[in-house]
């Protein structure tokens, strides 16, 4: 059972984090679900490194992102839940479309959150980028 949907989710992050949609909007959460959610990073020329591929740092802030929707969507909105560690393995390099973030919480405790993201270019089944990460939850 989830917490927030994904209206409220979406109406949360513009609303405390609308820094997040600086230059037009490019990150979509498109799905939340028990312990899961699903975002989406549109195809943007800002998102391309030299050689003509998605930068890391896009696909580090897709899971980041996608990392803290899954865990709001299960304990409600606590905007102080706070990153304490990511790792991220480079796959493949991403195709020039959209990037989509499958996340998956793997431990949900009252004080840390444990997770992992599968990342895809949009239309293909290889998998651009895993990574994990754990986000730090304040006390209530």
């Amino acid at each position: 059972m989830t917490q927030m949907n994904l209206a409220e989710i979406t109406e949360f992050l513009d609303r405390e984090f609308p820094q997040i949609h600086h230059g037009g909007r490019t990150f979509h959460v498109e799905a939340v679900g028990p312990m899961t959610a699903r975002m989406r990073c549109d195809y943007h020329e800002r998102h391309i490194r030299p050689g003509g591929t998605i930068s890391g740092p896009t696909m580090m802030a897709l899971a980041d992102v996608a990392l803290y929707v899954a865990i709001l969507a299960q304990i409600g909105p606590v905007a102080l839940a706070v990153t304490t560690n990511l790792s991220f393995n480079f796959l493949r390099k991403p195709g020039q479309a959209a990037l989509i973030g499958e996340c998956r919480l793997l431990k949900l405790g009252r004080r840390l959150a444990t997770g992992e993201v599968a990342i895809y270019s949009e239309g293909s089944s290889e998998m651009v980028c895993h990574a994990t990460g754990t986000y730090s939850i304040p006390s209530r």
